[in-house]
């Protein structure tokens, strides 16, 4: 990596063989293990601990693999203090197991070492077709192969892997880490296909043209949301998401520093206060910035972030600002560039001045596969409407969908767990239709 690229890189080097095997040996290997209720795919934390604590490296991985397609990217970016860490019980004393640093120390030693490789069955018992590559589509995928499905992904940029690949900082998820996890999922037999975008290259009639038995679409949240207001179109106002996004690519020294939008020396402003906003005010300070300000409406306590990624951000220098609401864009003398923003704040309203504004408010789901077939509902935002019986169904029969297209983005690991009931419920449908064709 050049010099100009060493502020993206992973800050946490993991644990050594050593450090790995001391942490698990704190395990206390409870009766019941209140670190897999607080996990969303329930993984089996004590069990490929105590494998660790051995250094049985081969058995812990098979244990993670039978619940998680991710323990590279889940070690790394899950919000465990919520999650297992912070349902140890050696958390009342304040010094939980890292757990996501032991997943992350097991699933590195396996990729690294090349250890262990699933037995890959045969693909008879039916044909799926993904829509998209993040964490719900990569999920479902290497649940359906492992147990028999013939299964195809079907990704609208250059390169898979969603928001893992584009939207998550490199110094918190390296790219090699995100590719060496689809390799695993490739290994498997998964088909990828790249650079086909919905409505353009495809559509769900087609798929289903070229027989397959279920589609799951799990293409995630694309369009980001604005703020409807005075001055919104102003210059300098861009979208975390597309931020990140590009300085992403630069980072990786796939795109000139001139292609992200972001000047040295700016003075900053991140409007939200989740870990989107988080990242953006990271990544911004790398870049260069003068000055970096979150400006929340909610209060400290009603934060979305996660509290490490907030410490993290603070300790790289961002300011915040709470419980203050923007109320327009303010426009330089030709009304063209951003150059500040009117704003109700706990001390009145007040003019800010800010060079650069990310916005980082959330985001819904495009309509492009919607908009391009017939009977897949959607509610009054725009999230794709599902049953519980099979999980996930949408109301067009054979096509599934789950993720942050039919709930509000979650979590890495929350769309894996919704994504593996949608997996059983595609392997449900698949094998009742079948059983009625012969």
């Amino acid at each position: 990596m050049s010099a100009k690229h060493n502020k993206f890189k992973e800050e946490d080097a993991g644990y050594s063989m050593k450090e790995a095997i001391n942490e698990a040996k704190r395990c206390l290997n409870c009766r019941k293990p209140s670190c897999i209720q607080g996990c969303p795919i329930a993984n089996d934390i004590p069990d490929f601990i105590h494998q660790l604590s051995m250094g049985n490296m081969g058995a812990a991985m098979t244990i993670i693999n039978e619940k998680s397609n991710l323990p590279a990217v889940c070690g790394r970016v899950c919000p465990h203090e919520k999650q297992c860490e912070g349902n140890c019980i050696l958390q009342k004393k304040g010094k939980p197991i890292h757990i996501g640093r032991l997943e992350r120390f097991i699933a590195d030693f396996d990729t690294n070492m090349d250890l262990i490789r699933d037995k890959i069955p045969q693909k008879t018992r039916g044909k799926v077709a993904i829509i998209g590559s993040g964490p719900a589509g990569l999920t479902v995928a290497g649940d359906l192969a492992r147990i028999g499905f013939n299964v195809s992904i079907i990704e609208r940029q250059e390169e898979p892997g969603g928001v893992l690949m584009y939207g998550i900082p490199e110094y918190r998820l390296p790219k090699k880490v995100v590719r060496k996890e689809i390799e695993k999922i490739e290994n498997l037999g998964v088909t990828f296909l790249t650079n086909r975008s919905v409505g353009e290259d495809f559509t769900i009639d087609t798929i289903f043209g070229q027989e397959y038995d279920a589609i799951f679409i799990g293409s995630g949240t694309a369009m980001p949301k604005t703020l409807d207001m005075p001055g919104n179109n102003l210059k300098g106002i861009v979208q975390s998401s597309y931020f990140l996004r590009m300085a992403s690519l630069y980072s990786t020294g796939s795109v000139e520093k001139d292609e992200v939008p972001f000047r040295e020396g700016e003075n900053v402003a991140i409007i939200g206060c989740g870990n989107v906003a988080m990242d953006a005010a990271r990544t911004a300070i790398r870049m260069g910035a003068k000055k970096v300000t979150v400006i929340s409406n909610e209060t400290f306590e009603q934060m979305p972030a996660i509290k490490f990624e907030y410490e993290s951000a603070l300790k790289e220098g961002a300011e915040f600002i709470w419980e203050t609401n923007t109320k327009e864009f303010l426009g330089d003398e030709d009304n063209e560039y951003i150059m500040g923003i009117k704003a109700d704040t706990l001390e009145g309203e007040k003019i800010l001045h800010f060079d650069r504004i990310y916005l980082a408010i959330g985001s819904r789901p495009a309509n492009r596969i919607v908009s391009t077939t017939k009977g897949i509902d959607v509610d009054d935002t725009g999230y794709v409407i599902t049953r519980e019986k099979p999980y996930g169904m949408t109301t067009r029969k054979g096509v599934f969908a789950g993720g942050d297209v039919v709930h509000k983005p979650q979590t890495v690991v929350l769309a894996m767990k919704d994504a593996k009931l949608v997996a059983a419920g595609i392997a449900q449908y698949v094998d009742a239709v079948k059983l009625l064709q012969d």
